[in-house]
């Protein structure tokens, strides 16, 4: 009897590719698509998949559980890839492995499987997932398997192969793109994109507006957060509210596209040590970033947030790097956690032309004091308490400045 295989399936050219390769070898292929937000037909990727040799495709919506277990607690973090990348893909591959292992059990299959390269992170991501959560699954990668590298050098020979066994594929030898599609991002590389001097015109870009022609009129909106989680967010130029996670994400996504924001182009460090180019378009995640950061301004003390961001650092890079399960990672989302306690209230915000600007913020559990920091009242502040302050925080300088007087190296002060 052949042996099973759930193969994480999104009907491209190497996944199909893979598919029809393990059947040849001999396997039992169940092809499990993730619908994660991309803009797919699911029904012509199953009937590619059955035609490819699939025995069985298995087609589910993960959208709610990708919003509020996934892009809520990692925004909750304010994760964020050196700087910029907000972790799309990063995000979704511990979701779609998770179900794809629960999929093995539910199916018998000893064997599980992915088309990701053996130059990037996906297949660090997906199969750190696997064992995390099956210590004893069994991972077929095929781009990482000798036969399978000696017969397919890149993209020329799976066209070919797909060509040969009337494997339907939108991918052409002139235009290899890659991207990919989820409901938090989409991204783009390979191609001319792997040339860092060459700008992207307009047809690589196609889930935002170009700023320049984004509207005139700015849209005003409003984010209202519980325990750091966004519940709700109303545009305050037509009424419309939205609360279900889902519908709400969808709705931020909707209103960055339509002003153009989110577009990052940048070269970052995949965790197996190249170098990449990464052309990222996240509307929604965007807004909803630079909202949350705005009302822990107003509503997190100062010292937890400075220890906060150092925990962010390392569980953005944990993410990125493939260890959503992971001990470290429970305990860092823990502190998280706590520190998103008091983090309630709204953020207004105005959107225009690439551009999430915070201009007003309403917080229940707000830290800011007016009199006290009013420049005009004094609000029970003693403005003479300040020498002292000034003279402690000072001693180290002046112990400092002796020694250096005496070595006669000086601050460039005569």
């Amino acid at each position: 009897m052949p042996e099973r295989v759930i193969l994480a399936y999104s009907g491209g050219l190497d996944t199909s590719v893979i598919l029809k390769w393990l059947t040849l070898r001999g396997y039992d292929v169940i092809a499990y698509i993730a619908d994660v937000g991309q803009r797919d037909d699911f029904d012509a990727a199953r009937q590619k998949a059955l035609r490819s040799g699939a025995s069985k495709v298995r087609v589910e919506d993960l959208r709610e559980e990708f919003v509020t277990d996934f892009i809520f607690p990692a925004f909750k973090a304010n994760a964020v890839y050196e700087g910029r990348y907000l972790l799309g893909t990063a995000l979704a591959r511990p979701l779609i492995a998770k179900r794809q292992i629960q999929i093995a059990l539910e199916e018998g299959a000893p064997y599980v499987a992915h088309g990701a390269t053996g130059k990037g992170n996906d297949q660090v991501r997906f199969e750190l997932a696997y064992y995390a959560l099956h210590p004893t699954i069994k991972v077929l990668a095929p781009w990482k398997d000798p036969g399978f590298l000696a017969h397919f050098k890149g993209r020329h020979e799976l066209l070919e192969f797909a060509q040969h066994h009337g494997i339907d594929v939108t991918a052409t030898a002139a235009k290899p793109f890659s991207e990919d599609d989820n409901l938090l991002h989409l991204s783009h590389e390979a191609g001319v994109l792997e040339d860092p001097q060459h700008v992207a015109g307009e047809d690589v870009y196609s889930r935002t507006t170009p700023p320049e022609r984004a509207p005139e009129t700015p849209a005003r909106i409003a984010i209202t957060f519980k325990d750091g989680i966004p519940t709700r967010v109303e545009n305050l130029d037509d009424g419309t509210v939205r609360t279900l996670p889902l519908e709400l994400f969808h709705y931020l996504n909707e209103l960055g596209s339509l002003h153009g924001i989110g577009r990052v182009d940048m070269v970052e460090n995949r965790f197996v040590g190249i170098k990449s180019r990464g052309i990222y378009e996240t509307p929604g995640g965007t807004i909803l970033h630079a909202a949350h950061l705005d009302i822990e301004g107003i509503a997190m003390d100062r010292e937890v947030m400075k220890l906060r961001n150092m925990l962010t650092a390392k569980l953005s890079e944990l993410i990125y790097n493939g260890f959503w399960f992971s001990p470290e990672m429970d305990f860092l989302m823990a502190a998280i956690d706590k520190s998103q306690e008091v983090v309630d209230g709204t953020v207004f915000l105005k959107l225009y032309k690439g551009n999430v600007m915070a201009v007003a913020r309403d917080c229940s559990s707000s830290l800011y004091d007016r009199e006290l920091s009013s420049m005009h009242i004094e609000g029970g502040f003693n403005q003479e308490d300040a020498q002292g302050f000034i003279r402690i925080n000072a001693l180290r300088l002046m112990a400092h400045s002796a020694i250096m007087h005496k070595k006669h190296i000086h601050w460039g002060v005569d």
